[in-house]
C-alpha cells in the first residue's frame, strides 16, 4: 500500500492537505498531512527555539521510520520540497518516489530562501536574518499570497481562511543550506507543475533547450512531468484534481523532457534567406552593418529569458537575431543585438541596465545616427520595454515587439515592479509600437498581450498589430511559412518607415 507523506510549504501546516489527503484515503492510499515542528501556531508569532532546516528533515526521517512498507512517496510543496529532499536524501531506500508540487528541485548548498521569487522578499528574509538569526518571518496578509504564488482557482473564503491559519515562519529553515550527499538524486520524481503560475512542460523543455547543465538533470530518465491548471496551491484550488494527479505520478505517469540530442528549435535556421553582412563586436553588443555612407539609424534587438549564464550560444549568436540584425543592415539601417544578464528572473533591473548602456554606445557610434533608434523586443525581454514605454526620449522613433510577455507572470515575483508594459503604455503618447502576435501563443502569456492591447486602445496609443495565426512562441525557427514570412516583412517594413529609412 502507498503511503504518502504531504509536507507544506512556508507557514503554512498539514491541515492545507485535509481534502487531498482524504481523497488519496479513499482511493486505497494511506495519506500523512504534515506539520513540522514551529508551524502548529503554538508560538503565537515568537521563534520556537532551534528549529532550523535540520530540525524538519530530522522529523521526517523519523515519521519514513515509522511508516510500515516500503512504497512511500514524499510530496513537497514549495518550502517542504527543502525537508523532503534532505530526508530522502538519509532514507534513500525507503522512498519510492518524490513529487514536487509546483516548485523546482533544490540542489546541494541551496537555502530555500533561494525559492523566493522576488528579489525584495529574498532580501527582506536576510535583512530580518541579520538582525535576529533565530527570528520568524511574519505571516502574509491576505493581499501577500501572491508574492510567493498565483493564488488562482483558491476561493475567497479559503484564502481567508488560509491567511488565518497561517504562522510565522521560523528565518533559519529558509536560511540553512540543504545539505545532500547525493543519493536522493537517484530517486524517482516527479514534478507537477501549476499553469496558472506559470510553469509548465514547455517552459521545462525550453530550458532544457537552452543547454545550460544547470538544467540537465530535468532531463533525467527518472524525472516527469504532469501539470495542473490551476494556480500555487493546488491542494486549495484544485484538491480532485491534485489526488488525480498524485496517483497518476505513483503509477509512473507523466511527460518526460528528452534530452537535447539533436538541434533545439532556437537553434534552428532563421526562416529568411539574408545576404550576409560585416558584424562588429564589442563588449555584450553587436553591429550589423549596411553597405552605406554616412550616419544610418538603428534598431536594437532585446532578447528575452531568463538564459543561464553557462548556456551557449548565446542570444546574439541564434539564429534568430543573427537574422534579424543582417536583414535590418540588408535595408539599409544598423542592426543591433545584445547579450543582456537576464540569467534569472530577479535580474530584470540588471538586464535593464545592461540595455541602457548598449543603446548609449550604439547612439554615440558615428555610423548611427542617434536620432533615429528603434528598440525591438522579443519574448520576456517585452518587460523591458516598460521603461521606454513610460516615458519614450526624442530619439526613439518606434519600439516594436515578437510574440512578447507584456506584464509579469504569476510566479515571478515581479507584480509590483516596474516592469509592467502594459501600465507603462499609457505613458507612451503618440509614439508607434508595433506587435507581432502568435495565434498559438502560450495562454498565460498571450492573457498579458490582450491585456496590454486593451490598455493600448484605452490610452490611444499608436498600436499596429500583425497576427500570425498559426504561429508558435519563436516562430522565426519553428515555423518557416509564407505567413511567417510576411509577417516579419511587415513588421520591418513598419519599424524602417518610423526611422524614415530609405527615405532619406
Amino acid at each position: 500500500m502507498t503511503a504518502f507523506i504531504l509536507v507544506a510549504g512556508a507557514h503554512t501546516g498539514g491541515w492545507v492537505w485535509r481534502q487531498v489527503a482524504a481523497g488519496l484515503r479513499d482511493s486505497g492510499a494511506r495519506a500523512y498531512e504534515v506539520t513540522l515542528t514551529g508551524m502548529d501556531g503554538g508560538g503565537a508569532g515568537a521563534a520556537v527555539p532551534g528549529v532550523d532546516l535540520e530540525t524538519h528533515i530530522e522529523e521526517l526521517v523519523r515519521l519514513i521510520d515509522r511508516v510500515e512498507g516500503q512504497d512511500v512517496v514524499l510530496v513537497g510543496h514549495c518550502y517542504g520540497i527543502h525537508p523532503v529532499r534532505g530526508a530522502a536524501d538519509r532514507r534513500p531506500g525507503r522512498i519510492s518516489r518524490i513529487v514536487n508540487v509546483d516548485v523546482g528541485i533544490p540542489e546541494d548548498g541551496d537555502p530555500a530562501v533561494k525559492l523566493l521569487p522576488a528579489r525584495t522578499d529574498r532580501e527582506r528574509v536576510l535583512s530580518l536574518a541579520q538582525e535576529n538569526s533565530a527570528g520568524t518571518l511574519p505571516a502574509p496578509a491576505v493581499e501577500e499570497w501572491q508574492r510567493w504564488g498565483s493564488v488562482a482557482g483558491v476561493p475567497g473564503e479559503v484564502l481567508a481562511r488560509l491567511t488565518e491559519q497561517a504562522v510565522p515562519q521560523p528565518l533559519p529553515t529558509l536560511t540553512q543550506p540543504l545539505r545532500l550527499s547525493g543519493a536522493v538524486a537517484e530517486l524517482p520524481t516527479t514534478g507537477v507543475l501549476c499553469t496558472a503560475n506559470g510553469s509548465s512542460i514547455a517552459v521545462v523543455e525550453t530550458m532544457v533547450g537552452l543547454g545550460d547543465p544547470a538544467f540537465r538533470a530535468l532531463a533525467d530518465p527518472g524525472v516527469a512531468f504532469l501539470e495542473l491548471d490551476t494556480g500555487h496551491w493546488p491542494m486549495l484550488s484544485a484538491p480532485r484534481e491534485l489526488v488525480d494527479v498524485l496517483l497518476r505520478a505513483v503509477a509512473g505517469k507523466g511527460h518526460r523532457v528528452a534530452a537535447v540530442r539533436e538541434r533545439p528549435t532556437h537553434l534552428r535556421p532563421f526562416l529568411m534567406d539574408v545576404k550576409e553582412r560585416p558584424r562588429e563586436r564589442t563588449g555584450r553588443v553587436d553591429l550589423h552593418l549596411p553597405d552605406a555612407d554616412g550616419p544610418r539609424p538603428a534598431v536594437v534587438f532585446v532578447h528575452g529569458g531568463p538564459v543561464p549564464a553557462g548556456a551557449r550560444p548565446t542570444p546574439r549568436d541564434w539564429p534568430t537575431f543573427v537574422g534579424y540584425g543582417q536583414y535590418v543592415a540588408n535595408l539599409g539601417a544598423v542592426g543591433v543585438t545584445v547579450d543582456h544578464r537576464l540569467h534569472e528572473l530577479t535580474a530584470y533591473g540588471r538586464a535593464a541596465d545592461d540595455i541602457a548602456e548598449a543603446i548609449e554606445l550604439v547612439r554615440a557610434d558615428p555610423r548611427v545616427d542617434g536620432e533615429r533608434v528603434a528598440l525591438w523586443f522579443v519574448s520576456a525581454g517585452g518587460l523591458l520595454a516598460a521603461d521606454w514605454l513610460a516615458a519614450p526620449p526624442s530619439w526613439l522613433r518606434c519600439v516594436a515587439a515578437s510574440y512578447p510577455i507584456l506584464a509579469p507572470l504569476p510566479g515571478w515575483g515581479l507584480a509590483d515592479s516596474r516592469f509592467r508594459p502594459a501600465a507603462a503604455v499609457r505613458g507612451a503618447g503618440r509614439l508607434p509600437i508595433v506587435l507581432t502576435r502568435v495565434g498559438l501563443e502560450r495562454p498565460e502569456i498571450a492573457v498579458t498581450v490582450e491585456e496590454f492591447v486593451s490598455a493600448a486602445a484605452d490610452c490611444g496609443a499608436a498600436l499596429e498589430v500583425i497576427d500570425v495565426p498559426l504561429g508558435h512562441h519563436g516562430f522565426e525557427t519553428t515555423d518557416p511559412t509564407d505567413a511567417s514570412r510576411d509577417a516579419v516583412r511587415r513588421a520591418m517594413r513598419s519599424v524602417l518607415g518610423h526611422l524614415g529609412a530609405g527615405t532619406d
